[in-house]
């Protein structure tokens, strides 16, 4: 059966990264959640997708610029609630069955936050959460990184045609993938259809999975394919395709 995975929570169906909508989630009945963490100017974790505020949020200016507190206090659109901290969104998930697919995010100019992979790994464990979590990042650095801290919590790596193109093509970019041990990879639907059977031979089935279906003919489509999971923005439509296959 291939595992859905609700993007940001479900970014269509309710605010997205908010904790209303992990909840909801939860409810739902999926196999995970996909969420990502920014690091915060007083060393805290906010869970926000975006390095700036203006699109989801009533504020604006870089997300790194903001203590928790702040970040708290700034709404999300669409809602009453302010930005959730990671320890917040954890608390929500902790008694939930759901795989948790943490992306580690980059800052407004796209560099990585200097000491967040070992946060992010100490508020896991802190939940004992080591076996449902898996680290996510489009910088391999950042995997490298935390692989060097952690040995034993998986790590995916998320790939597009642009990171695909920036690693030196598809060739290059699967060895340096592979150098990372026990690596995940999820693919952008529009790459992985003309790539699967490279992938596949590359890190087997178990270890790939495809986003962002969303429409029902594109979740037909990808949950019928051999692989993983499937990360939507729809699980709820999910549910119901793959209850029809």
């Amino acid at each position: 059966m291939v595992m859905i995975i609700g993007h940001r929570g479900a970014r269509n169906l309710w605010p997205e990264n908010s904790l209303d909508g992990f909840r909801r989630l939860v409810a739902l009945g999926v196999e995970g959640v996909e969420f990502d963490v920014h690091l915060t100017a007083d060393g805290q974790l906010a869970v926000i997708h975006d390095p700036t505020l203006e699109r989801t949020t009533t504020g604006s200016g870089p997300v790194g610029a903001r203590t928790l507190a702040e970040l708290q206090a700034t709404p999300l659109r669409d809602s009453q609630e302010g930005i959730p901290s990671l320890n917040q969104v954890l608390q929500v998930l902790r008694d939930s069955t759901m795989e948790l697919h943490i992306e580690l995010k980059t800052d407004a100019v796209g560099t990585a936050y200097r000491g967040m992979e070992a946060e992010v790994l100490k508020a896991v464990r802190r939940h004992g959460l080591e076996a449902r979590s898996i680290l996510t990042c489009f910088m391999l650095e950042v995997l490298e990184t935390v692989r060097s801290l952690d040995a034993s919590i998986p790590v995916l790596a998320s790939v597009d045609r642009r990171s695909v193109e920036m690693l030196g093509g598809l060739d290059r970019a699967i060895d340096r993938l592979k150098a990372i041990p026990g690596l995940y990879v999820a693919v952008e639907k529009a790459l992985l259809v003309h790539t699967l059977d490279r992938f596949a031979e590359a890190f087997g089935t178990d270890r790939i999975g495809a986003w962002v279906p969303n429409d029902e003919a594109d979740l037909r489509y990808w949950l019928s394919q051999p692989v993983r999971q499937i990360t939507t923005d729809r699980p709820d439509l999910a549910v119901q395709a793959r209850a029809a296959l």
